[in-house]
């Protein structure tokens, strides 16, 4: 079995527009939001841009391209410039690594001297770029070196996919350019395939609104031993940040104006991630362990759903904005080629193996799924949500998922992916609603994976999710209406690292979902991650938490652990 597989999906070139759901869904979400709209249609134009041409087939994916500034393949910036004329240093954004596989591993940095200014600081030109990874931070015994390109077209970031490497093995990396040094990171990469790894612990993290408060759940990652984190999403907002930073309350800077608005265009989606990747927190975290990244709703637009977008704005202005966000996002995380997107569409899920011990299928459930039934929020289950024909994945990736599990040799399948997969209730009686934005507004979707799930012989299922900054356990239900069905999973739910500002042990709604939902094992509303540790005889979860992130500093504790043991699921306190 190979450690990794991008297979391009049938029948996903660029979506057919959809009519916009209906405005003001979420009254606290548009305030404000009136005015941003009426100026994005200019911010988006482009000479030339015909917007008849632009949902129609190939000339949909030409348009978006013209309108990206997007290079043609093999081709770069006109001009080279001498990195020995860059005078400030082009590291500030850090350095991290990715998707780590049994022989190789991804590295990223991205320069940006001024990175709250538009192109970085640096012209429209190319910079060559050195790398080197080794077996010690100090650099004495080097793996492997080379160089790379950073082209002005994807925002000077730099990508080096580092081939040749031993299996499950720690290595050093950092990368030079002129006479500046980047700082150095720290990676690994996956174990043989087919290897009997004895145990592996990997992160979970979402959510991290830089105007909600400080990163400092990510200052704690950092120092733990993991293997490898994944991030489950938003990992950027595109909500305004004021001048002081929000509920960061600066008192010793004030960022630019442009901040101060929701991200639309290209120019947007890039300053914003300069914004958050020159957070401290965020790069010791990056520099420390390799990530796996996916995307949620934040990354482009609140809850937007395939091509629909959250607001009333013609489709093809929202498919402009969706090309805008999916290329800043694979240019600011490290992401191999294959995940390079065309226009408004980019595979992102994708396979990861770590010996026998543990599968990783990255899912992606917003650029495929169904609208929201009854107009997103918390409603009322009925016909529309309950259509058989609704899909959370679409049908590609349904299949992909299935078929790998089918294939799988591994002792844990585990699914990092965005929203609430089990059942969750708001209220302990009969007239109950639920969130039609999470597996429970597509159930038909959710028993279809679970049963392929099952029909595949998957007996050690767990489900990892972010979006709901609270921190949850569930067992995974056969029959969710049955307190006594079979469980067929676990599902562990990472907290927010910042959105939701400092939260509550126990939320308002503790009381409601902990009764209404009996296979909830655990719920706690402080910021923070998730560990778990994987071995050939269970899994452990540590749901780890700060007090506070509208103050910087605070300290991280344990709230909560969890064990499930292989071939008996179902999560009991540690």
């Amino acid at each position: 079995m190979t450690a990794v597989r991008n297979f391009m999906a049938p029948g996903q070139g660029v979506p057919s527009a959809q009519n916009a759901r209906p405005a003001q869904r979420d009254p606290s979400a548009q305030q404000g939001r009136t005015a941003e709209r009426t100026t994005r249609a200019a911010r988006l134009s482009r000479p030339g841009l015909d917007r008849r041409r632009l949902l129609t087939g190939a000339g949909a994916v030409a348009t978006l391209a013209f309108t990206m500034n997007l290079p043609a393949t093999g081709t770069a910036s006109a001009a080279e410039l001498d990195a020995r004329r860059i005078t400030e240093n082009p590291f500030t954004l850090g350095v991290a690594s990715g998707d780590p596989l049994p022989g190789s591993v991804l590295i990223w940095t991205r320069l940006a001297p001024r990175p709250y200014e538009p192109g970085g600081g640096l012209p429209a030109a190319r910079v060559q770029v050195s790398w080197e990874l080794a077996h010690d931070e100090a650099f004495r015994r080097i793996a492997r070196r080379g160089s790379v390109t950073a082209h002005a077209e994807y925002a000077h970031s730099v990508r080096a996919d580092v081939q040749g490497l031993d299996p499950g093995r720690v290595y050093h990396y950092r990368f030079r350019t002129g006479s500046w040094t980047s700082p150095v990171g720290r990676t690994r990469t996956a174990p043989a395939t087919g290897t009997r790894n004895s145990s592996l612990t990997l992160a979970a993290v979402s959510c991290q609104a830089y105007h909600d408060g400080y990163f400092t759940a990510h200052r704690h990652l950092a120092t733990e031993d993991v293997d490898v984190v994944f991030h489950l999403g938003d990992y950027l907002y595109e909500y305004a940040v004021t001048a002081t930073g929000g509920a960061r309350n600066y008192t010793d800077r004030r960022l630019p104006a442009h901040y101060n608005r929701e991200t639309v265009t290209l120019e947007d989606y890039r300053q914003r991630y300069a914004l958050y990747k020159s957070d401290p927190d965020l790069r010791a975290a990056h520099a420390a362990h390799p990530f796996v990244v996916t995307w949620d709703d934040h990354e482009t637009e609140n809850n937007y759903a395939g091509d629909t977008p959250e607001n009333d704005v013609p489709p093809e202005e929202f498919l402009l904005r969706r090309a805008a966000a999916y290329r800043a996002y694979w240019e600011n995380q490290p992401l191999r080629t294959p995940q390079r997107p065309t226009g408004p569409d980019m595979r992102l899920y994708r396979r990861l193996t770590f010996g026998r011990l543990a599968q990783f299928d990255i899912l992606d459930t917003r650029q495929y799924r169904s609208d929201q039934a009854y107009g997103d929020g918390w409603r009322t289950p009925g016909p529309e949500s309950e259509d058989p024909t609704r899909t959370m994945t679409g049908a590609a990736q349904e299949r992909w998922l299935i078929d790998g599990w089918r294939a799988s040799e591994a002792t844990w399948n585990v699914v990092p992916q965005q929203v609430t997969f089990a059942r969750r209730r708001d209220v302990p009686a009969d007239a109950y609603k639920l969130s039609m934005d999470a597996w429970d507004g597509y159930p038909a979707s959710r028993q279809r994976v679970l049963a392929g799930a099952e029909s595949a012989g998957v007996e050690n299922l767990m489900v990892l999710t972010g979006d709901v900054h609270v921190s949850y356990a569930f067992d995974l239900k056969k029959d969710f209406d049955d307190p006594a069905s079979r469980t067929v999973g676990t599902e562990i739910v990472t907290t927010s690292v910042a959105s939701g500002k400092d939260g509550a042990e126990r939320p308002a709604n503790w009381e409601n979902q902990t009764r209404a939902n009996p296979h909830m094992k655990h719920y706690n509303g402080r910021r923070g991650y998730a560990l778990v540790t994987l071995t050939e005889k269970q899994a452990r979860a540590d749901f780890r938490t700060v007090s506070a992130v509208t103050t910087p500093g605070a300290p991280v504790s344990t709230a909560a652990s969890f064990v499930t043991e292989a071939g008996n699921p179902g999560l009991t306190p540690a």
